[in-house]
């Protein structure tokens, strides 16, 4: 709950910021004055109704609301920036003009030229108008499409060459499945979906990085059953992202998704076969979990024969530092979102080493999957979700 109120406070902070640049700085008259500060309280009910859902409130009456007040919070990012933009502009503007100005007086001997006086406060203010007007416009089409994208994952293949992979292990295909996060805005139905493209590549192997959910097990469970239905003949493995953490403990969910037939590696290893040969798959809890449910990869790999193929699941590409220097073959995470909204894919790149696709760090090759669904407004920007179809090859 508390929780809740702090986006609560925060989010009536930014309506009232709203309030000002959208209402008071264009003047705007009536009768639009009442119905866009109507509009903008309404939307901020709906915001805190989405955040609550999954975790205060029960999805099964929250999420139709609370999905519209998702979208709002992926509005209000694009209108932010653009109003920033605005006021930016805007004070240069003042800058300049107040230069001309003091040029104008000095050349002039001190008496101030008329032709070269300030924009008319009309003018500044039609201008105010039709540039917020614009920024309005912009982040309503420009959510709108990233709606469209978050709700269409697609599967991406990509192939990747490792030289210590046993020749029986040649063209292994793994499907990589991250940071779904269902319950506030995504249901059953998208999970089921995911199943579905995920079960038609008939994958070897199934690898899933955490995040599934946003939410407690009681709320949200039900909303991830299809993955009962996640099939492959090595196996599927998986293993806790940092929300697994956020509104429940994260050893109920991995206990949950265990009896879903996921084979959870809780800083652990397990071994797969092919022939007279073998591979193993280790996996480790997120790099921020907290005590007792810390990454501890020493363990994981503690009393493995070093000659053995190692293939890595850790939620975050920063992991994989470390796994170089122990000696894993390659690491597969999620957690980036590949950027999820641009902007945000240059801040990911100041915390990760990788937002997305293939990378090597150090000794170690890592993949990056963007994931399938997205966290908080069910919008994807300049990084489309995805399921990923990872073709493995022996080098030479």
């Amino acid at each position: 709950m508390t929780r809740l109120l702090i986006f609560a406070a925060a989010t009536a902070l930014l309506t009232y910021w709203f309030h000002r640049r959208l209402v008071r700085a264009t003047a705007l008259p009536h009768p639009w004055r009442p119905i866009v500060d109507g509009t903008l309280v309404v939307l901020w009910v709906l915001t805190v109704i989405g955040i609550g859902s999954g975790d205060q409130f029960d999805t099964s009456w929250v999420r139709p609301p609370g999905y519209a007040g998702w979208v709002w919070l992926g509005v209000a990012f694009y209108l932010i920036l653009g109003l920033l933009l605005i006021s930016a502009g805007s004070g240069i503007a003042r800058v300049v003009s107040a230069l001309r100005r003091r040029r104008s007086t000095t050349g002039s001997g001190g008496s101030e030229d008329p032709g070269a006086g300030p924009t008319t406060g009309r003018t500044r203010l039609m201008v105010v108008r039709v540039t917020t007007a614009a920024v309005v416009v912009g982040a309503l089409i420009t959510t709108a499409y990233g709606v469209v994208v978050a709700a269409q994952p697609k599967v991406v293949t990509a192939q990747v060459t490792l030289p210590r992979l046993p020749a029986e292990f040649d063209g292994l295909r793994v499907a990589l499945l991250s940071d779904l996060h269902v319950g506030p805005a995504r249901g059953v139905g998208f999970t089921r979906r995911v199943v579905d493209l995920v079960n038609e590549q008939k994958p070897d192997l199934i690898l899933i990085a955490g995040d599934l959910i946003d939410g407690t097990v009681a709320q949200v469970a039900s909303d991830l059953e299809p993955l009962a239905d996640l099939s492959a003949p090595l196996g599927v493995y998986g293993v806790s992202g940092n929300h697994e953490f956020y509104a429940d403990d994260g050893g109920r969910w991995l206990d949950t998704w265990d009896r879903l037939g996921i084979r959870t590696l809780r800083n652990e290893r397990a071994s797969i076969e092919r022939g007279a040969h073998s591979i193993d798959i280790v996996g480790i809890h997120d790099y921020s979990s907290p005590a007792p449910y810390e990454p501890d990869l020493p363990a994981a790999l503690d009393g493995r024969d070093p000659n053995t193929f190692a293939l890595l699941l850790a939620h975050e590409p920063r992991q994989a530092f470390e796994a170089s220097d122990l000696g894993i073959d390659m690491q597969v995470s999620g957690h980036t979102h590949g950027g999820q909204m641009w902007p945000f894919n240059y801040l990911v790149r100041l915390q990760q080493p990788s937002v997305s696709g293939l990378d090597k760090i150090g000794n170690t090759v890592l993949y990056t999957t963007r994931g399938a669904g997205a966290w908080g407004p069910p919008v994807r920007v300049g990084a489309p979700p995805e399921i990923t179809m990872l073709e493995l090859h022996r080098a030479g």
